[in-house]
């Protein structure tokens, strides 16, 4: 039998970063639903149906932050990377005790993003 594929959501409003993280998310053996905004995602419905979310810090309307609380709202225990190509010190440790499962910097690691994801489907 094989292993169904994990689906991973990803929201980012630069769509040359979301069209390049979905690749490589789909070198990696996920299915990738690609978002240009939490709004969007959110319209799609697709929360109940994917096994983590990647979503930008930094968008218009609805932050990654606003994701984040949203879905903790919502009472799903999806796991929650953020991303942020903005540095600040504070801010990972501000989002892990908000629950996100990890946070990575852009550009990102493509490895440390695959050992991130691993960790979250352990």
């Amino acid at each position: 039998m094989t292993k169904p594929t994990r689906s991973i959501a990803i929201v980012d409003d630069d769509r040359r970063v979301l069209e390049s993280l979905a690749n490589l998310i789909a070198s990696f053996g996920y299915q990738a639903y690609p978002f240009t905004s939490a709004a969007e995602m959110l319209a799609a419905d697709i929360l109940p149906q994917v096994s983590c979310v990647i979503t930008d810090r930094e968008m218009p309307v609805m932050s990654g932050l606003g994701l984040l609380a949203h879905i903790r709202q919502s009472g799903l225990s999806i796991p929650v990377i953020v991303i942020t190509g903005e540095l600040s010190e504070d801010t990972e440790s501000f989002y892990f005790s908000l629950g996100a499962a990890g946070f990575l910097r852009k550009p990102l690691d493509d490895d440390a993003l695959h050992r991130l994801l691993q960790r979250c489907f352990l």
